[in-house]
């Protein structure tokens, strides 16, 4: 993904991301005391071809976009967001391992990571996280989620 594509839409690819309660895959959140991270995976023929572009994204019916993003939780103001090394790795039942490269976007206040790759259709992938704010609290977490994929 080419960095200088993710401009003033970017935002909008985080929002969409976020605001899709219906679809398979919509955001969850992992909670690990002072912070959150939140993830969201969903196919990439989901995505308009502007936000597509915008992000550097293909459009496919074969392929899915994740989505992260690590925030410091606040009782009295809005969580704040956090810049963290993260690693990401997605088998599936056969025990075919890929890594999911991941590329930092940081627009106006957001801060959140998107990584590209394919599948096939009904695949189930398990996904093992790591995670270690870069200006937050120290140590690395982990985590793991499964979703299935679908060919559209």
């Amino acid at each position: 993904m080419k960095k200088n594509h993710c401009c003033a839409l970017a935002g909008v690819v985080l929002l969409l991301l976020i605001g899709l309660p219906l679809v398979a895959g919509a955001q969850q959140a992992e909670d690990f005391g002072a912070y959150q991270v939140h993830y969201s995976a969903i196919n990439t023929s989901q995505l308009t071809p502007e936000v597509a572009r915008a992000i550097g994204v293909q459009r496919s019916s074969s392929r899915a976009l994740l989505n992260l993003a690590v925030m410091r939780k606040h009782d009295d103001r809005l969580d704040e967001p956090l810049r963290a090394r993260i690693r990401v790795e997605a088998t599936n039942i056969a025990g075919q391992r890929r890594d999911v490269e991941l590329t930092e976007v940081r627009e106006q206040e957001a801060i959140y990571y998107l990584g590209s790759f394919r599948f096939h259709n009904e695949e189930r992938l398990t996904f093992q996280v790591e995670v270690e704010p870069l200006d937050g609290p120290g140590g690395v977490r982990r985590f793991r989620f499964q979703q299935q994929f679908f060919v559209h």
